[in-house]
Formats: C-alpha cells, structure tokens, sequence
C-alpha cells in the first residue's frame, strides 16, 4: 500500500484527505515514478478549491522527482532507477507512487537534487516559455513582473538577470522586495504601498514597458494594462487574486491598441523533443549557479500535512518555492 492525496469535493485545505492506495501498475508508455519530493503550485489550490474542475474523487498536484520503479510496454526512454522529474503529469503527485507518461518525463542530471528539480521544474518551465517564447525578453530590455518573491518570480528574477534584462518586480512587503532584488530584479514596487503604473512609469523615464507578466489576475488587470506602451503585450498566466472576467475589450483600444494573451504550459510543451529543449536550458542554469532553487526548511511539508501546506501558501506568507516530502 501507499499514500496518496484526495479530494472528494471542492474547498478549503480541509477536503484534501490522506488515503492508502494499491501502487499502480504501468499501463502502456506509462512509467511508475517513486516520488522523493513533490512540488506544490499555487494552481493546485485550483483544483482543489473548484476554480479549475476535477472529476471527483480525485487526486492532487502534477509534478515531483524520483525514481523510476517500474515500466509499461513501449517505453525505452527511461528504465528502472534513473532518476527522473515530471510535470504536466495526470493529478495525482500528491502521493508516494504516481504513474506518469513517459513523454511526461525529463532525465534528471546527477548534479541536480530531487528537492531542487521538484522545487523548479514546473515553475522554471513556465518561466521559460514566459520569457523565451510568449514574449522574448532582450537583453537590457524593462518588463514587469508581477509576485517576483513567489516562486515562478523568483526564478523569473534569475532567469532575467542571465538574459541581461531588466525585471521590475511587485512585492507585498519590505522582505520580499529585498528577496526578489537578491534574485536578480533590476527594481520592485511594493504594491501595498506605492502605485503600481506611476512607479513603472517613473522608472523608465515616462516610456512603460512592452510586456507585463501578471499571475495575480483580478487584482492588478487594469494596473497591468496602465503599465504598457502603446501596443504592448499583457501576459494573463495566474489567478491567484481570482480570475479576470467581464472584461471589455475595448479597454485595450483606449490604452493604447494592446494585446493580451492567457497561456498555459501545455500549449507550449507539446511533444517530448520541446520538453528536453526548455528542461534542458533549465538545468544548466540550475547547475551553473546562475539560478538557486534551494528551498526554506519551514517550506518542506510532510506529505501528510499538506493541509498546513496550502493554508501556508495561499496566505502569501511563502518566498520561492514549498515542496511536500513523501
């Protein structure tokens, strides 16, 4: 038997429950992974609150490394041992034992820990195609970037100062703005305390930027959109203040003809050969220092206190990255 996360209905931290299950068996091109540790993301509270619906009972979370246990018929990719790390996977991380497609999977570099691929893999892919393919940042180029202490920030913050751009950052408190400019934002704007678009304006002489990346959602929309140059892009890829809705579009003909775009890892990763290429790029970042993925001792959950996890994370009281530890 092992352990394994479900929920039943949707809600708060409380619906999520521990269970023993049976470890799965392989079904074909799957691959039975023994989770050392599990990445939690701020889209896991998602599904489990509702926001993004699951067919019920259910399990949560989509990425963690481990070790390859066991596999289907059809896969030579991976064999038992080899140290792997997924996201993108069916919901069900939260566990001891999870069955992943293959195509799903990344070998993982010995010089990399299972702690820090979990800590980064889902959040350094998303910050890969942010930045490397839905809007390519150049080097000495101004953009903002919204919760640059979160964990997708943060590594956004490293990511940027490797390219030579110019991440300006909002934060929620003194702490996190000193966090963020550790990790490599050119500035920040604490959002509790100044405005938003007057300091993006004050800090680029008056020109704003040509992209802004906002996972916060209902919050900071129109502050996002105030930021932009005339014809620039807003990129929509979170909710965590809740979604955007109702929205006119004729608001981006008044402020300046903008676009705006809502991705998703899966519209960019869509085949195994685009999974190696950004995994890859991330790694040797990770592995030449240029980005710390290190998580807090007080961020490590034991898997079956993943409630105090997510009432953790949905306080906004975390810097970078938590994990859940099977």
């Amino acid at each position: 038997m092992t352990k394994r996360i479900q929920i039943s209905q949707h809600g708060g931290p409380e619906v999520m429950q521990v269970i023993d299950v049976e470890i799965p068996e392989p079904a074909t091109g799957e691959v039975i992974v023994e989770n050392k540790a599990i990445g939690i993301n701020y889209i896991d509270t998602y599904v489990r609150s509702g926001l993004y619906p699951a067919s019920l009972p259910s399990g949560l979370g989509t990425e963690a490394a481990g070790v390859v246990k066991s596999v289907g018929e059809g896969v030579t990719a991976v064999k038992p041992g080899d140290r792997v790390v997924y996201a993108q996977s069916t919901l069900g991380a939260y566990s001891e034992y999870h069955a992943v497609h293959v195509d799903k999977l990344a070998l993982l570099p010995d010089s990399i820990s299972y702690q820090q691929a979990a800590a980064s893999f889902l959040k350094g892919l998303t910050v890969h195609y942010l930045l490397r393919q839905t809007y390519v940042v150049q080097p000495d180029e101004v953009f903002l970037f919204h919760a640059a202490a979160g964990g997708v920030g943060l590594i956004a913050c490293q990511w940027a100062k490797a390219l030579g751009a110019h991440l300006i950052g909002t934060v929620g408190s003194a702490e996190k703005a000193a966090r963020a400019k550790d990790a490599g934002a050119w500035a920040t704007i604490n959002y509790r305390q100044e405005n938003i678009a007057q300091r993006v304006s004050e800090l680029t002489d008056g020109k704003k930027v040509r992209v802004v990346y906002d996972s916060v959602g209902k919050e900071t929309w129109e502050a996002s959109l105030d930021c932009l140059q005339r014809r620039g892009l807003m990129v929509s890829f979170g909710n965590s203040s809740g979604p955007v809705s109702g929205v006119n579009l004729a608001i981006l003909n008044q402020k300046g003809s903008l676009y705006v775009t809502r991705p998703s890892l899966n519209g960019y990763i869509t085949t195994r050969e685009a999974l190696t290429n950004a995994s890859n790029e991330l790694f040797s970042l990770i592995a030449s220092g240029a980005i710390n993925v290190d998580v807090p001792e007080q961020q490590k959950f034991a898997l079956t206190d993943v409630q105090q996890a997510h009432k953790t994370l949905e306080s906004r009281a975390t810097q970078g990255s938590s994990l859940l530890i099977p």
